[in-house]
């Protein structure tokens, strides 16, 4: 294909991703309510009395709702826009590429999910800490900034739970072994908890304790996962014809002669006869 080409197919696979989107945003609409009420659940949950929220601007609900069901219309349409972006990368793949690519997006799912449901459950420890219930005030919350909060909460434990993926990733493409990666276990420790304390926005301790030690856990499962992808290119290795030979190792040259018979005498050629010349067909060719 030619460059316009490929820029025609990503214009046509953007709008069939924009479609997929604008579908999942009409069904997102339709369950922003219940999934708002889920969200502030943690927060109502802390006041026996119920719970207050306050809007800047009339519209501030309205877009608030909006915000969620287009977050719910890029859930509900990611088979949509994922496989039409497959779609367009995949031809330039080769199939060991593909494979990881598979393999990728299935465990990435499942940790995406998982630091999202483990972020819920600090959202709602760090509530009952950072909110008192006694006092003679009474305590309403923005609730554009409270979506925006938990939002975030649930993309930034997402996002940390994809980090082992990363490392495991490096090994198979062969950038760190699986020895450096154990060795480098106190500058990861240090790192992702240093990580999290940025990354958090509560300053209670709970958020940034309980993403640091799942990623931190990740971290030596993912380093136990890099031991074991060595020892299966170990035995690879060990059935192939070219087991205990170095990669940098040079090739043996044999250095037996064949024996080069002679040839017979070289005879004289005869004569060249020259040949005739062509004669004129037409007048004007004299």
């Amino acid at each position: 294909m030619t460059l316009m080409e490929h820029i025609r197919e990503l214009r046509d696979r953007l709008f069939k991703a924009c479609l997929g989107i604008l579908l999942g945003l009409c069904i997102g609409l339709y369950f922003s309510k219940p999934v708002e009420r889920f969200l502030t659940d943690p927060y109502c949950e802390r006041f026996a009395a119920g719970c207050s929220f306050n809007a800047a601007t009339p519209l501030e609900p309205t877009i608030v709702r909006l915000k969620i069901a287009l977050y719910l219309g890029l859930i509900i349409a990611s088979p949509i826009w994922l496989y039409q972006l497959w779609a367009f990368i995949a031809p330039g793949l080769h199939s060991r590429e593909r494979k990881w690519a598979y393999g990728f997006i299935a465990i990435a799912v499942p940790l995406f999910v998982a630091g999202a449901v483990l972020a819920h459950f600090v959202i709602a420890k760090g509530i009952q800490f950072l909110l008192p219930v006694d006092g003679d005030y009474q305590l309403t919350t923005n609730i554009a900034g409270y979506i925006d909060f938990v939002t975030g909460m649930l993309l930034i434990f997402g996002v940390g739970f994809e980090f082992p993926l990363i490392v495991f990733m490096l090994n198979l493409a062969g950038v760190a072994s699986a020895r450096r990666l154990l060795g480098w276990w106190r500058a990861a420790v240090f790192l992702t908890f240093a990580f999290t304390a940025v990354v958090t926005p509560t300053p209670d301790p709970f958020g940034m304790t309980a993403l640091g030690a799942c990623m931190t856990a990740l971290y030596f499962a993912a380093v136990g996962a890099a031991f074991l992808n060595e020892k299966r290119r170990a035995r690879a290795a060990a059935r192939s014809s070219y087991a205990g030979i170095d990669d940098d190792q040079a090739s043996e040259i044999e250095t037996v002669l064949d024996p080069v018979e002679t040839s017979g005498p070289v005879r004289r050629s005869g004569p060249v006869e020259p040949s005739e010349a062509p004669r004129p067909t037409r007048d004007e060719d004299l």
